[in-house]
């Protein structure tokens, strides 16, 4: 281990240590609403992402409620997009059970989804219609998987139909990782054959990382499939063009 991630893991651990301080103290002061929970996690994004060196930039306006749609490269999207907007996520049920994330997660609100089930499935959708309906976005991504950041995976549709249901707004979002040195992205995207703590490491040891958060326009879609093709299209586009300066 590098001095560089050596001093950001430790420094990490502190981090972890007093926002679970600050999530007692909030209790402390009476019921902790979805929102104020989701808030809880903003707060504590924020200071991980400071900690580890990540520059955040965000472009375009953060949605305030309905669905956002968005590309997924590793673990760290989780942290880089709730610290630039309180949100609900959707997640994959196996991060319900990592060390103090899995925790954090449920916590704040987190959705779970056992990707291997179709009753999971339908237990989301209802769950997501009821978050739906707060002053706070659920955040989706809808690829399934993450990836290497090559290329925008097809958008499942069936966790999109809530939205379209409903007729809440969607808006598509785009992470990007850039890496001073000119190094690629793929450094950092977490595939699921690698371990967390390879993964936590590396990131750790990376100096000169930034990550640029795009939103676009939000809209209302007639139907599931038409949303997921065209919030595709439009990260697509947003991946495309260069890095924020």
């Amino acid at each position: 281990m590098s001095f560089l991630a050596f001093r950001r893991a430790v420094a990490l651990a502190i981090a972890l240590a007093l926002s679970i301080v600050r999530f007692w103290l909030l209790r402390l002061r009476g019921p902790l609403t979805l929102e104020k929970r989701a808030l809880w996690v903003t707060q504590t994004c924020r200071g991980i992402l400071s900690i580890v060196g990540i520059t955040l930039r965000s472009e375009g306006t953060p949605p305030t409620h309905g669905l956002v749609v968005a590309n997924h490269l590793s673990y760290l999207d989780i942290l880089i997009i709730s610290s630039v907007m309180p949100c609900f996520f959707v997640a994959k049920m196996e991060i319900g059970g990592w060390l103090f994330f899995g925790k954090a997660a449920r916590v704040g609100g987190t959705i779970f989804l056992d990707r291997s089930s179709l009753d999971s499935a339908n237990s989301v959708a209802g769950q997501m219609k009821e978050r739906l309906k707060m002053p706070m976005p659920v955040l989706l991504f809808p690829e399934g998987t993450s990836t290497d950041g090559s290329k925008v995976l097809r958008f499942h549709s069936r966790l999109i139909d809530p939205a379209t249901t409903v007729g809440a707004p969607i808006t598509a979002a785009s992470v990007r990782y850039v890496i001073e040195d000119g190094t690629p992205e793929r450094k950092l995207c977490w595939e699921d054959d690698t371990l967390f703590v390879t993964h936590l490491m590396t990131t750790l040891s990376t100096p000169g990382f930034s990550a640029r958060v795009s939103f676009g326009e939000p809209h209302v879609y007639p139907d599931r499939r038409t949303a997921a093709d065209a919030t595709h299209a439009e990260v697509t586009a947003m991946r495309a063009r260069l890095p924020l300066p």
